[in-house]
């Protein structure tokens, strides 16, 4: 068991330098060396933290003895690679949403730490929120009634990507909330959006999810809206929820408010509904950085050799998600199934789909698509990303 656990980071860009500030933070673990492309990144925070050393080669950091432990904060095409690199030095592995570009990335990751005995942790923060935490236990303990549906927003003015869409930048958030909140993965899913900044880089984008028992989840994402929204409606049966990530008090309000409908009546005209409005509260949550929560809990995770909460199995449903919203895209927004087990690593998507040039092409007679095998990236990740070899 490692009484301080010595970390290495790649990637100093935009979210790098939180995952460092909060790892060093903590006192049962050390941050030792930190990787960027980018000398300036390197010079800037060397001069935050005068003891750690700074490289321009994450291969170098991983093979470094002084570390127990590699976090992967780099653009996502580089994801996959350097994880794997990790792995196989016998490394524990932290990285950034998503883990890879395709669930194939994500299985043999999987695989590698398995094998390699290392603990593999995708960073899906708000899974680690207090927040969170507390809409769950509320959902749990039936004072919503059974759910309804779940509408996400997650707008902003940037930033603009240049190797994913927004859906894949933004809604991957929201996805952890939907799939944690209603404790299943979705029947089927279809997404629309347009590309108005960057050809062939979506900046705004809806995804609706449809879930058993005529459940559903909207989630709408754009870089092009002049505010900052965070925000989610859960609607149930019995109660409501509305929850404001960007609210500096009351993150989360519960709405005692329903529709009810007659379950008995001889004509229409004897037909009406009843509209019940209640009080509002908002329950206490205690304040805590989710950043520093989730990096707490990968330590933990390494020093008792247990399983993440946001493991692989979570990433690869995640990625099978953000796969099937491409495929959908470039069907102009035709929906896509899955099967029942498409939650599982290495699981496929329903059998019936082709693909030609990244583009899927096999619809059914109702203009639905099934896909088989692993689909592919949004079309500006294939022509452009480059990994370092």
């Amino acid at each position: 068991m490692l009484s301080n656990v010595r970390i290495g980071v790649v990637g100093c860009g935009y979210w790098g330098p939180n995952l460092i500030r909060n790892f060093q933070a903590l006192t049962d673990c050390q941050v030792t060396v930190i990787s960027d492309v980018d000398p300036a990144r390197l010079k800037h925070l060397h001069g935050l933290y005068r003891n750690v050393e700074m490289t321009t080669d994450y291969r170098q950091l991983v093979e470094r003895e002084d570390v127990d432990a590699v976090v992967v904060a780099t653009p996502v095409a580089w994801h996959h690679r350097i994880a794997k690199s990790s792995l196989l030095a016998g490394k524990h592995t932290f990285v950034e949403k998503p883990v890879g570009t395709s669930s194939a990335d994500c299985i043999e990751l999987a695989e590698i730490s398995e094998r390699n005995g290392c603990v593999l942790m995708a960073g899906y923060t708000f899974l680690y929120s207090p927040a969170i935490a507390k809409i769950k236990q509320i959902i749990d303990a039936g004072d919503l009634g059974e759910i309804r549906y779940i509408a996400a927003r997650r707008l902003n003015l940037g930033l603009f990507q240049r190797d994913i869409n927004v859906t894949w930048d933004l809604a991957p958030h929201d996805l952890s909330i939907i799939l944690h909140v209603m404790g299943e993965y979705p029947v089927s899913l279809n997404c629309r959006g347009s590309a108005n900044v960057t050809p062939g880089i979506e900046d705004v984008a809806s995804l609706n999810l449809t879930f058993s028992r005529q459940r559903s989840a909207i989630v709408h994402n754009s870089w092009l809206d002049p505010r900052k929204t965070r925000e989610m409606t859960i609607v149930g049966s019995r109660r409501m929820i509305v929850y404001d990530d960007v609210a500096v008090a009351e993150k989360i309000r519960v709405f005692d408010a329903r529709v009810d409908h007659p379950p008995h009546y001889d004509t229409f005209a004897e037909f009406h509904y009843a509209y019940h409005y209640g009080d509002v509260y908002a329950p206490y949550i205690k304040q805590e950085e989710p950043l520093k929560l989730e990096c707490q809990h990968f330590l933990d995770c390494i020093r008792m050799g247990v399983q993440p909460m946001t493991d692989a199995h979570l990433a690869s449903g995640m990625l099978r998600l953000l796969e099937a919203s491409t495929v959908s895209l470039r069907a102009e927004g035709a929906p896509v199934f899955f099967d029942s087990n498409a939650a599982g690593a290495g699981a496929g998507l329903r059998v019936g789909a082709k693909e030609r040039n990244g583009k899927a092409h096999a619809r059914g007679g109702n203009g639905t698509i099934h896909l088989t095998g692993r689909s592919t990236l949004p079309m500006a990740v294939q022509s452009r990303t480059t990994v370092p070899e």
